[in-house]
């Protein structure tokens, strides 16, 4: 078994001939489900000018996520700090909070998730793009949570309605950071496999006692494609590769059929490209899954691990997060 909660992490993949209110409606299905399932989390992911990726709004999404369930905590993996101003951050969030108090999580991303120039029509300046500023614009945010903005603006909703707030990253700087602030922090594993075990080094090294956490609470995200068997999880696995093969080549689109995908003629280059990707994913058997997520946990001492599941069709998608929990982690 599995002796960490489990969490989600969800795209709201739009699948090709299919629409972007299906994709909404199909990452809703997916929390109740994963709710029932015992979940701990449900977080989205902020991505812009991606065609297969509805989860451009994590705030908008997040108050109907939680007004579809009552228990799993909601939050944000991540807002991308770069795209916003932190009043807008503190207000979204400071709602949301509001609205589900107590269940929701704030987690804070460095980089635009997106293009310089789709970061540009998002922000309408320049400044504070550079992630050099991070640093000043995370202490902007914290003010308007705590009610301390020198200017002496207010953010309503916001002020006295803080959420639990993390820090996410990809590399060493944001575990830094949040070592320093005492803030809890999320590792991109599934994208960023073999920083993980350094900068989750750098996070406990870093980290000093807050009002937040007394000791150091590591979460990793990592891919996860699990199902009947070895044969099953390769097929549902297919899409996804295919996938990061159209973003990978500045072609992004929607997430392709499993037919579309086996019929793509792909060339050793690309198939060289996809099995570096797969490199600290989990896809399998229950029993194959198992045997690799109780090594990620060996080697990275996560306190919690958070899950993505990039598979066609949302049933394929609730199938993988049952035989995690019921064959995995039980």
């Amino acid at each position: 078994m599995l002796d960490v909660p489990l969490s989600v992490l969800d795209l709201a993949p739009v699948e090709a001939g299919r629409s972007a209110g299906a994709a909404l409606a199909a990452t809703t299905e997916v929390a109740r489900r994963t709710e029932a399932l015992g979940y701990r989390r449900f977080w989205v992911a902020e991505h812009h000018n991606m065609p297969g990726i509805a989860s451009s709004a994590p705030s908008v999404l997040l108050a109907h996520v939680g007004a579809a369930t009552s228990t799993i905590r909601l939050g944000s993996g991540g807002v991308m700090l770069p795209n916003h101003a932190p009043l807008v951050v503190a207000e979204q969030f400071g709602t949301l909070n509001a609205l589900h108090p107590g269940r929701v999580d704030l987690g804070i991303g460095r980089a635009p998730g997106t293009d310089q120039a789709t970061a540009l029509a998002l922000r309408r300046t320049r400044e504070g793009l550079n992630a050099d500023s991070f640093p000043q614009e995370l202490a902007a945010l914290l003010r308007y949570f705590h009610g301390t903005d020198p200017a002496g603006i207010t953010a309503t909703p916001g002020r006295g309605e803080r959420p639990d707030i993390w820090l996410l990253g990809s590399s060493g700087f944001s575990a830094q950071v949040a070592g320093m602030l005492g803030l809890p922090f999320a590792f991109a594993h599934h994208f960023s496999a073999a920083n993980t075990e350094p900068a989750l080094a750098l996070y406990r090294e870093n980290f000093r006692p807050s009002e937040h956490l007394d000791k150091p609470y590591a979460m990793v995200a990592v891919a996860v494609v699990c199902a009947e068997t070895d044969e099953r999880a390769e097929e549902l696995s297919l899409p996804r590769d295919l996938a990061f093969l159209h973003l990978a080549g500045g072609r992004p689109q929607a997430l392709p059929t499993p037919e579309e995908a086996a019929r793509y003629p792909m060339s050793d280059r690309e198939r060289q490209f996809v099995l570096a990707r797969r490199e600290g994913q989990a896809q399998g058997s229950p029993d194959t899954v198992r045997t690799q997520l109780t090594a990620l946990l060996e080697r990275t001492r996560a306190d919690e691990l958070m899950v993505n599941t990039l598979v066609y069709d949302v049933e394929a998608r609730i199938r993988s997060f049952e035989l995690l929990a019921e064959k995995v982690a039980a």
